[in-house]
Formats: structure tokens, sequence, C-alpha cells
């Protein structure tokens, strides 16, 4: 496994940690949490022809998408190389970047550019460089899920210190970049009766040109 990550936070999930991830984050209920999530959060934008998802893991994601646009094409950034082995069944492989979102270079824009509990994983002395690559990838609709505090907050996360942050991240990137526009909003709670989510709040962006 690669060794020479800028972070301890990108070494965390390309190892064994990432890999664990994988089991507790799969299933039947979790692609229906999916579906109803992004039927919600995209109930405002126009059907994106092309997406792609920083941080896909296996693509529980993509799969919840791909049902609700069958013609959509995927691609997706991931640094796991066990979940880029899942995400093979799923996209061609030349649609997958095995790489960390930091080493990432953004070539194209795509209609949706999504990026769904990931950022509350970067260190956050490189956010500003994972917002550029998020922008530059964005030809209309920017989709960010996350965790959200209105000041950075470090918190534990499953015994480790440091892998967890909480911050206004859409505001952030809304004060960054004068072309985006926030055109919807909304927060999904944990102990919904039907489709839970792990109480994060979505925010969709569009570019205007």
């Amino acid at each position: 496994m690669k060794n020479d990550y800028l972070t301890e936070q990108e070494l965390f999930w390309a190892g064994d940690f990432g890999s664990e991830y994988i089991k507790r984050n799969q299933g039947e209920e979790l692609l229906a949490s999916n579906i109803a999530f992004f039927c919600q959060a995209l109930c405002n934008a126009e059907k994106p022809k092309t997406c792609i998802e920083f941080g896909a893991n296996i693509g529980m994601n993509l799969k919840a998408l791909k049902l609700l646009y069958p013609q959509q094409k995927q691609y997706a950034i991931e640094i796991n190389k066990d979940a880029v082995d899942e995400l093979q069944s799923l996209l061609p492989p030349e649609n997958i970047f095995h790489t960390s979102i930091l080493d990432y270079k953004p070539e194209v824009v795509y209609d949706l550019t999504m990026i769904k509990g990931v950022l509350i994983h970067i260190n956050p002395d490189y956010l500003s460089q994972v917002y550029e690559k998020l922008y530059q990838s964005t030809g209309k609709y920017l989709l960010i899920s996350e965790y959200y505090n209105p000041s950075p907050v470090q918190i534990p996360y499953r015994g480790h210190n440091e892998r967890l942050f909480k911050r206004d991240f859409c505001g952030e990137i809304l004060d960054t970049y004068s072309d985006l526009r926030l055109i919807d909003y909304g927060f999904v709670y944990h102990r919904d009766p039907n489709y839970p989510q792990d109480d994060i709040n979505w925010f969709l962006l569009k570019r205007e040109y």
C-alpha cells in the first residue's frame, strides 16, 4: 500500500480501517435510504447525465443514483483498494480513479459532483485544496452531504482522534466561489422511521455561468 500520503487521515482510510468500513456500510436498507435521500436532495435539479463522487467507497450512493437515472454516466474517486475492487463490478475500470482526493487532478466537469460523508474526514489543513477540486469538477451541480457545525470542531471517531472534523463546509465553499449559488438544503435524521441517514446536512449548489 502506498505510504507517501500527505496526511495521516489518508493512510487511515486507505488501510484496514477503510476496508472494515465497507462491511458496515452496505445492504438493501442503506440502498433504499440512499434512494429516498437523493429523491429529496436532487428534487430541484435537472436530470444529471454525468456524475462523479469524491470518496465513493463501494458505490452505494452511485447505485442509488443509477436507479433514479439509468442513463447516467458515473465516475468515482476512491482511496481504498478493497473498495475499488468492489467498485469495478459497478463501473468500468476507466471510470474509477484509485487515488487520494488530494492527488486527484480534475480534467473534465460533470453535471453532478458529489461528496457525502467525506469532507468530515479530510485533514482541515487541506480542505481548501479539496474545495478547489470539487469546484473544478462541477459543471452544473455540487452536492455536499456532511456533518454540520457553525464553527470548526474535532470529535473522537470510533476511538480515534483527529479523524472526524465538523464545520460549515458549504458556507466556506460559498464564500470562496462567487459563481456557486445555494438552491436547496436539508437534514436527514438517524432516527427517521423509514429512511434514516447518519444525521447529515446536505446542500445543493448550482454553478452559474
